[in-house]
């Protein structure tokens, strides 16, 4: 393979863009796929030269049909990806992304010889999602989310190139990418209750600052506390007490009422993360030819995940994971810090306690069964989340031990999102579900179709305050550009990968 230059990663960055539009246009799958059941499409070995396993899509027929062609195109290159596992997943709210498909899930056998890939993982490494409770209630919080949103706006900085509030050196930086959630609560930003509700408490094991490029750590040690740009936001949500599917399971998780407060959190790693994955993608294009490995598409450039240039990126991945980790839970003590201000209560009297946090960008080593063996897999999960059942309660906190882990999934912000559970089924996805609605149109498009002012204030009329960092940005997230959740998260409950506890309307938000 020749060599692959800065001036060419660039010109495939931005071409990338242009292939997606073009793909786009074209929707619905191949002709090739097969209906397994109502909600699991598979698209066969014979499919494309080189497949080592069949590709499977978790959707509704409508929603398969919706789909862009890019969708069956990467899902099945991740299919021909060293030492992959049963089947390459696509989750109900896939569409085109950079390498995998976005809600796509691969898991690989380190043994046999099983790549890890940034394309698998995503630039915004350890993009996740989390949910607080309140005791409050919209008819308390609605006379006052103008002035809140506005208070959390200044107090959470959000944006392209923001800074956070958390002011601290590069050799704390190193102690942030090492220890994740867990600095904050040696540092007076997290409780010990937070710590236990976050996926693997808040730190990935592994992490080494030595696999770290110095121009990622300028990047990002001065962005913990920002929520970032693009589709990351902070909202304020109300229970749907149209849509409560099971009170009992959200009661265990600090929603007992209809019409209770929450507060739900969507950022991740920002230019740090992105970093590391631009280093390392770069790297691996470069020794791929030492490992023999040929790829479909550059964007899926990967290494052996027991190669020294796999293990240093699993490491500095690692890193990242643990800094998105500790940029949410400093954002929860802010929000926390707001909260107490406009209401003039502690946290404690307002019962804001963490439900879950979970990460929907990342590769981690976990325990599955194929073909009656257990074996230690790296699962990739791009723009798709873990969905631990019972079963796998060890790796849960111990409240939820009997109900499974909560799955905290995205819509856009005029539709509202969901609190889920994950199912012992889900382990046929390697325990993953899907991690939003899902976009059905770029952002290119949607700008052009879509007035900021216009969405506004129809926004407001359904009374729903948003404050944005840009109108363009406004334009580019609008409910219209995606699909519709509950059609998704319909799938996935039809699928038996996700059990539904209830929906959360926006009132508030805060738009990076």
């Amino acid at each position: 393979m020749e060599g692959f230059s800065s001036k060419t990663f660039i010109r495939v960055l931005s071409n990338k863009y242009e292939h997606m539009e073009h793909q786009k246009q074209r929707v619905g799958p191949p002709s090739e796929i097969i209906k397994v059941s109502d909600t699991i499409w598979e698209i066969p070995k014979t499919y494309k030269k080189g497949m080592r396993v069949p590709a499977r899509i978790i959707a509704s027929e409508d929603l398969i049909n919706a789909m862009d062609a890019g969708v069956f195109e990467q899902v099945t290159n991740v299919a021909t990806l060293p030492g992959i596992q049963e089947y390459a997943y696509c989750m109900p709210d896939g569409h085109w992304g950079y390498g995998f498909p976005i809600g796509g899930v691969a898991a690989f056998d380190p043994k046999e010889g099983g790549i890890i890939s940034p394309g698998g993982i995503g630039f915004d490494i350890n993009c996740g999602m989390r949910l607080i409770t309140t005791n409050l209630t919209e008819e308390e919080v609605k006379p006052k989310i103008r002035e809140l949103v506005d208070a959390l706006y200044m107090k959470v900085p959000a944006g392209v190139g923001c800074k956070g509030f958390v002011k601290i050196t590069k050799d704390e930086f190193k102690e942030v990418m090492v220890d994740g959630a867990q600095w904050c609560l040696t540092n007076g930003y997290a409780t010990e209750h937070d710590i236990e509700h976050i996926e693997n408490r808040g730190k990935i094991e592994g992490a080494d600052v030595s696999a770290v490029s110095e121009k990622a750590i300028k990047r990002g040690f001065d962005q913990i506390g920002t929520l970032g740009s693009g589709n990351h936001y902070l909202e304020i949500q109300v229970v749907d007490e149209k849509n409560v599917h099971d009170w009992d399971a959200a009661k265990v998780m600090g929603i007992t009422k209809p019409g209770q407060v929450v507060i739900m959190v969507h950022c991740g790693s920002r230019g740090f993360g992105h970093q590391i994955g631009t280093d390392y993608l770069r790297q691996f294009l470069e020794v791929m030819p030492k490992y023999n490995i040929e790829i479909r598409d550059r964007e899926l450039a990967c290494a052996p995940f027991n190669s020294p240039e796999g293990q240093s990126y699993y490491k500095a991945m690692a890193c990242a994971a643990n800094m998105a980790f500790a940029n949410r839970q400093v954002i929860l003590h802010r929000i926390r810090e707001v909260f107490s201000r406009v209401f003039d209560k502690t946290a404690e009297e307002m019962e804001m306690k963490l439900v879950y946090d979970v990460a929907h960008n990342i590769a981690k080593l976990e325990k599955h069964t194929i073909d009656g063996v257990e074996k230690e897999l790296l699962v990739h999960r791009k723009g798709a989340t873990r969905a631990f059942g019972p079963s796998r309660g060890d790796d849960l906190p111990d409240d939820y031990k009997t109900i499974g882990q909560p799955i905290i999934l995205g819509g856009s912000m005029e539709t509202g999102s969901w609190l889920l559970l994950g199912t012992d089924t889900a382990d046929e996805t390697f325990a993953s579900t899907a991690h939003g609605a899902g976009r059905i149109m770029s952002r290119m498009a949607a700008k052009n179709k879509f007035k900021a002012e216009d969405l506004l204030k129809k926004m407001e009329l359904k009374g729903i305050y948003v404050h944005p960092v840009t109108m363009k940005g406004v334009a580019e997230e609008a409910g219209g550009a995606y699909k519709d959740v509950n059609s998704v998260v319909d799938s996935l409950e039809k699928a038996g990968i996700t059990k539904k506890v209830v929906s959360l309307r926006p009132i508030g938000n805060v738009k990076g």
